[in-house]
């Protein structure tokens, strides 16, 4: 059961004033259990960044954190899960910013991403892959195109899901190499990376994780491009699609926490120092970089700032791609 307290102004005594602070303090402070949503399977790179965050927050800040995954629909059926949370603290979620960004300018949202969600802080970008299976013996990216143009439709591209970051890769380089390349969507990384092993499909678009970089020793997937602002120092061989020409679609993915909308600020601010505490701590800091993932962290607001420019930038892509959830 919840209490409303109404203050009216008037003259208190010192002592009822004491007493009814301690409620509102109380209401305030960080919750002794908190689920954090990741909005994707376990398993795969955001799963796995999202338990060791959740592990050293659960040290910093004395309380019970618990991972819970919703994946599907690219990290829209998460999010919602957490936009409609109680705005109490209890509930934070994982998530890449795309189901705010980029999501509801192909679909129709079961939120208001810029009303219902409360961002809390940057954690980090993750560069998009773009891997080769053993379904083909293509060793460069425009070898690969090259047998897109000469076999429409035979080339496979998967991705994390229908409206995800690598789905928007593979619309830039459909409309600017014009190609007829097939999209296999998955619902996260963890199923597309089995598969990817499997040979069921000629390329993915994936995002860094550990389980990676043993396959692309052996050989099993063989990297041919990256989006990242720059090359990347595990794969400095490789070069990034706005060396090979296709700038529109040399994009990264960028990762963070969230709460409902309507959390106390005086909270989204305790999150976000524990966060960034958490962001500086070496073991946290090498297990992202390991991965190829590089730590942000920052302020609640520059992050939102961030949030709302994508949010009108990914409006344009979507319209000149002609992107669809198909």
């Amino acid at each position: 059961m919840s209490r409303t307290f109404s203050f009216r102004r008037r003259v208190m005594l010192p002592a009822l004033a004491c007493c009814m602070a301690l409620p509102l303090a109380h209401a305030q402070s960080v919750p002794k259990s908190i689920r954090m949503v990741v909005a994707y399977p376990t398993g795969g790179v955001s799963d796995l960044v999202a338990r060791a965050l959740a592990e050293k927050l659960a040290a910093q800040l004395g309380s019970t954190v618990v991972v819970e995954n919703k994946g599907g629909a690219s990290g829209t059926i998460g999010m919602d899960a957490v936009a409609k949370a109680a705005p109490d603290g209890a509930t934070i979620g994982f998530s890449a910013i795309s189901p705010l960004v980029l999501n509801p300018h192909i679909t129709k949202s079961p939120f208001d991403p810029l009303k219902d969600i409360a961002p809390v802080a940057s954690v980090m970008y993750s560069p998009v892959l773009l891997l080769a299976t053993e379904a083909t013996g293509t060793r460069d990216f425009r070898t690969l195109l090259d047998d897109a143009h000469a076999r429409p439709g035979a080339v496979r591209w998967a991705t994390s899901g229908r409206a995800s970051l690598g789905h928007v890769v593979l619309e830039e380089v459909r409309a600017a190499a014009n190609v007829d390349i097939t999209h296999v969507p998955y619902k996260g990384g963890a199923q597309q990376l089995n598969d990817a092993l499997g040979a069921q499909f000629e390329i993915l678009s994936i995002n860094p994780a550990p389980a990676l970089a043993q396959h692309i020793r052996s050989g099993k997937l063989r990297p041919l491009a990256v989006g990242a602002p720059a090359r990347l120092a595990s794969l400095p061989n490789v070069p990034t699609l706005a060396e090979l020409g296709y700038p529109a679609a040399n994009l990264s993915s960028v990762f963070g926490i969230f709460a409902p909308a309507n959390t106390p600020p005086i909270l989204i601010t305790k999150y976000n120092v524990e966060i960034n505490k958490a962001l500086e701590s070496p073991d946290l800091r090498a297990k992202l970089e390991a991965a190829g993932n590089v730590p942000t962290g920052g302020s609640a607001a520059a992050f939102a700032d961030q949030i709302a420019t994508e949010f009108e930038s990914n409006e344009r892509i979507v319209k000149g791609a002609g992107l669809k959830n198909d």
